[in-house]
Order: structure tokens, then sequence, then C-alpha cells
């Protein structure tokens, strides 16, 4: 029987990487994509020049403004960019398996099992999608190679930056025991504490436990899939192709926030993101979620049905800032926001692809909503998408 080999990539420092390699002045030098300083919003990523002051993903952008130097290049995300360097990544692991996965935008699995006979050792298959990503688009990414999908994910996170990590089946326990628990998927701010009051510290700990005690301290469902994950259980199955249910950007913050406005802001940043990927993928939703989680890992999560489907930014948000609203959460302390649109509308989503701005016009006269988002779309993909947005007016609390 072929032995099961999960490959992961994951691509190092992805936006920043791509702002330094089109900039060569910015090489070497510290790197935030996402807000302004000065301005309300948080870092989408950074490069490992800017990490090794602490800064991080998610953090809001003072705090980060404060520990960077004064050299620090600030930039907002080009979306659109990263996108079309995404897809050249894909097509070119394709080049190794028929099967690739992509999770993310900078992340894929992809199953290699029995292609030791075809290219050579798993050594060999990590090296060689290394440099065919290297070789495509100029960046690096570290590679993790195992038995499952958990393994291979904390393999390619072993050696970051530029990483190469092999795991076979037999070295599974011995790769996953003197890791910190914290590695283990679904141990939250509430789940880990309990297991650490335990006097538990590392994966090999958590092993040690019984089934029936970690489902006693963490609940069956929890409990179980702790146990799992210490032992090296976990899926190996890679699909190819995905239906996109859903599109969705969520940010954790750095620090509990409280200022209602500060949400508000997040949340249209969020509709601005999501908006524009519906709209590049031809869709509109009809179902705006809102996810809010606080202090101590309490999450909720509110949807509303819309009477007609969307991709515009102003009413994803608005939606939205109204579930905010109606929770009656104002004041308590918030650790993350997220906001997603889901619920296709067939004929929306049967789009190929977004016309061009001065495509010839063959139809009815499209609404002057939707005109203008194609256009603020256009001037988006040529020149960037932080050279035009739609400001949304404040109201009074």
């Amino acid at each position: 029987m072929t032995q099961r080999l999960i490959m992961h990539i994951d691509l190092d420092a992805f936006f920043a990487s791509i702002e330094q390699r089109d900039h060569p002045e910015y090489q070497g030098r510290p790197l935030v994509v996402g807000a302004q300083p000065g301005k309300r919003g948080v870092v989408a990523t950074c490069s490992y020049e800017a990490r090794r002051y602490g800064v991080r993903s998610a953090m809001p952008i003072g705090e980060a403004a404060r520990r960077l130097p004064p050299e620090t290049v600030y930039l907002r995300p080009s979306m659109d960019r990263y996108a079309e360097v995404s897809q050249q990544i894909m097509a070119a692991l394709e080049s190794i398996s028929p099967v690739v996965e992509k999770v993310s935008v900078d992340e894929a699995f992809l199953d290699i099992s029995g292609m030791q006979r075809l290219i050579g050792s798993p050594d060999v298959i990590g090296r060689q999608a290394k440099a065919l990503i290297l070789e495509s688009v100029g960046l690096t990414a570290s590679v993790g190679i195992g038995p499952n999908r958990l393994i291979a994910k904390l393999a390619s996170e072993y050696q970051k930056p530029d990483g190469l990590t092999i795991v076979l089946a037999d070295q599974v326990q011995a790769f996953l025991d003197p890791q910190p628990l914290t590695v283990l998927r679904g141990l939250g701010t509430k789940s880990a504490p309990i297991l650490q009051r335990l006097g538990l510290r590392s994966v090999a700990d958590v092993r040690r436990l019984s089934l029936l005690d970690l489902r006693r301290h963490l609940g069956d469902l929890a409990g179980t899939k702790i146990h799992a994950q210490a032992c090296g259980i976990a899926s190996d199955t890679i699909q190819r192709f995905t239906e996109r249910k859903s599109i969705s950007k969520e940010t954790t913050f750095n620090q509990d926030i409280t200022d209602p406005e500060i949400v508000r802001d997040t949340l249209h940043w969020a509709a601005q993101e999501v908006g524009y990927i519906a709209r590049q993928e031809g869709r509109k939703g009809g179902v705006v979620t809102l996810k809010i989680r606080f202090r101590g890992f309490e999450t909720h999560t509110r949807s509303r049905t819309l009477s007609t489907p969307t991709s515009v930014d102003r009413e994803i948000f608005q939606q939205a800032w109204a579930l905010y609203q109606a929770g009656l959460w104002r004041g308590r302390p918030v650790r993350l926001v997220g906001l997603g649109i889901s619920g296709w509308d067939e004929d929306s989503s049967s789009v190929a692809e977004q016309g061009e701005l001065f495509d010839e016009i063959t139809s009815e006269p499209e609404p002057k909503q939707d005109h203008l988002y194609r256009t603020m779309d256009a001037v988006s993909k040529k020149f960037g998408k932080q050279s035009l947005h739609l400001g949304i007016r404040r109201r009074k609390m």
C-alpha cells in the first residue's frame, strides 16, 4: 500500500514579499502592509524585518508604528496583484501533483502520495516545489511534508522562513511530542489554560493524559479532537476543487477594543474587501453574516437574509453594522471582528469573469450603482486598490 504523503506550501510573508520583490528599494527594510500610521486599522502582514520588532498580523497599526523605526515602509494592500501571483503559484504546483487544494491566497495542500516513483524522495519533491515557486514568481516558501494535513501544516511552520521539514509516519510522535501544546488546533483561550493548570505543557503531556480525562476537562467533542491530534491523527484528504460557499474577512485585535468606531471602521474595511472579491468572481450574496468575539473566547455570529442579493460594499457594510448595533454589544471588549456573504444568486455566480471598463455594451443599461462599482474595480485593477475607494458617511452612535 502506498504511504500517504501530504505536502503543505506556505508562502513567506506573502504580501510583504511581493512588495519587496517589486520594489528593490524596500528590500532589507521593515515593511508593513495594512493601515497607514495615524489612522485606524491593523497590520495585514509584515516583512520579517518588521517582525524582529515584535510586529505581527492583526496588530493595531498605532502599536506597530510605535515599535518600528522611522525607515519603515507602510503600504496599503493590492489584493488584485497578490491574487494574480497566487494564481501563478498554483499553476506551477500543478506540474508536481494533479491534486492541489488551495486553502488561501498563500497556502496550498498537495497530495504527493506515490510521486516518489515519478519525481524522487520527499526531500526532492519539496525542493522542487520551492524551486518552482522561486522560478515562477521570485518568492520563497516554507514546505512541510507529512502523512496528513495536520503534520504537513505543522512541518511547514517549523522552520520558517524558506524552510523544508519532512516528517514520515514513523517520525510523527518524535516530531510532535516536544512541541508546546498550543500547536494543537482548537485549543482556545479557555481550553489551553485548563490543560496548563493540570501541569500540561507539551504535546507529549497531552498525549499521556487519557482520552477519558481530556473529555472530562474539555468536553466530549473538543477532548476527542485534541487527543487525536496529540497522537498525530488527522485527515489526509486533499480536494482538487472546492466550491466556495462564502466570502469573508476577519481580523483579530492584538488588544481587546471597546470603541465602537473601531468596530465600524473594521467592518467598513471588511465590506470593501468582501465586495471586491465577490465582484471579481461574478457573485452576489443573499446573506450577510457578522462574527464577533469577546474576551474569554465568547463568539457570536449573526446573519441577515437580504431581499435582493448584492456585492455592493455599502450595502454589505450597512447590514453588518446593523447586526452589530442590534446585538447591544456597545462597550464590551472585542477581540475579533469578521464579516462574510453567502447564499449566492444563481444568475450572478454563473458569470465567468468581470468585464473591462470599456467593453462594448450589448445588453440593457446597468444600474448606476453597478456601473459605479464596475468603474471603481477597473481603476483598482489598473492602479491598485489603494487608489480609489467609496467613503461611507459617519452617523452619530
